[in-house]
């Protein structure tokens, strides 16, 4: 079954929505998020601006900001690496899709992934567990991020598909 491409949030009519273009366009200027990341959403790829979160084995406050109004961006979580346990999963994509998130970045483990590959959703994550992360709502909404060797900061522009994540700082 062929995945599809969420539609660009937001994209400068200047960059492109595929990550190979993007490098190609940018030059060193394109930042490489190096890690090994796993599509888990029912879509391969997407792009568009970011918003960004800290949080660490708890989903408090990603489900806080998934129930705002997502304009098509993407949100990147910055999990710390955490692979013990998730803290995005099918309850919690429904509420992104509702809330019009085009995709989250997960930089750590997420759940349901059966049902996660079913949503018109990209998300991409280090890997899955089935134990679920607090709910207490600790971490920190739109701080700069750095995550594979690239500087993530709110507004940048974000693409992430099966050939890697690029970042284009504030394009």
């Amino acid at each position: 079954m062929a995945m599809a491409t969420a539609p660009a949030a937001d994209a400068p009519p200047s960059l492109p929505t595929r990550s190979s273009d993007l490098c190609d366009q940018l030059g060193s200027a394109a930042q490489l998020c190096e890690a090994a990341w796993q599509s888990y959403g029912g879509r391969a790829s997407a792009s568009g601006r970011i918003q960004t979160l800290r949080c660490h084995e708890d989903a408090g406050l990603l489900r806080q900001t998934l129930e705002t109004a997502g304009g098509g961006r993407l949100l990147v979580v910055d999990a710390g690496a955490s692979l013990r346990v998730a803290v995005l999963g099918d309850r919690m994509a429904r509420i992104a899709l509702d809330n019009g998130w085009a995709g989250l970045l997960v930089y750590g483990a997420v759940r349901d992934t059966e049902a996660l590959a079913s949503m018109e959703l990209a998300v991409f994550a280090l890997g899955r567990t089935p134990l679920r992360g607090t709910g207490n709502g600790g971490g920190a909404l739109g701080l700069a991020l750095q995550l594979g060797g690239a500087q993530l900061q709110p507004g940048d522009y974000l693409v992430m598909d099966p050939d890697g994540v690029v970042v284009a700082p504030q394009a």
